[in-house]
């Protein structure tokens, strides 16, 4: 069942969900509008030849912070960039979290995450949003704009192994900034 105002209101009430600094003005029907955070990671395709998902990406990313809501990155036609939510949001194990795009970005042609908007249960973090500009001229974003929205879904029971238990080898618990891919961690537990 996804939650309305009013549950998502008693759910942070009641401790199950998390919204760092919660703003009233930001509820919407059946979800809240998360904001666009200073952080932002490009990869340097001339330093490599292709992904390797069994190898580490961190060398071929840089990160590149922004320093007031004033500021802007451009993403342009076609590329592929991370940033973070401002937000600091998450449930319990009794909820699991979705974050979606917001429709007029996406008349932009801005594609806020491209397939991962999905929070477990028991996870808590500042979000990594995956962003492609699908249009033909480039976009501006923020700091602090309206970025994405996130809807709360209550589970019919709650997670048994909720993720951040340590058999589940979370990557991306409690992340605080923009985070790259942790893929090749996968190959590794294998080895």
């Amino acid at each position: 069942m996804q939650l309305s105002d009013i549950d998502i209101k008693q759910a942070l009430e009641s401790g199950d969900i998390t919204i760092n600094d919660f703003d009233e003005a930001r509820l919407q029907p059946a979800s809240y509008d998360v904001l666009l955070g200073y952080e932002f990671m490009i990869f340097n395709n001339h330093k490599f030849e292709c992904i390797d998902p069994k190898k580490p990406i961190h060398n071929f990313m840089e990160k590149v912070v922004l320093s007031s809501p004033d500021e802007y990155f451009v993403i342009h036609p076609g590329q592929f960039i991370l940033g973070v939510t401002k937000d600091y949001f998450g449930c319990n194990e009794k909820y699991a979290c979705q974050i979606m795009g917001k429709s007029s970005l996406a008349r932009y042609g801005l594609i806020v995450h491209t397939t991962a908007g999905f929070i477990d249960p028991g996870n808590r973090l500042n979000a990594t949003l995956e962003f492609v500009n699908t249009n033909t001229v480039p976009i501006r974003l923020y700091p602090e704009m309206k970025i994405a929205q996130i809807a709360f879904y209550e589970l019919k029971t709650p997670a048994q192994n909720p993720y951040g238990t340590s058999s589940l080898g979370s990557k991306y618990y409690d992340s605080r900034g923009v985070q790259a891919s942790d893929m090749h961690k996968n190959f590794e537990d294998k080895l």
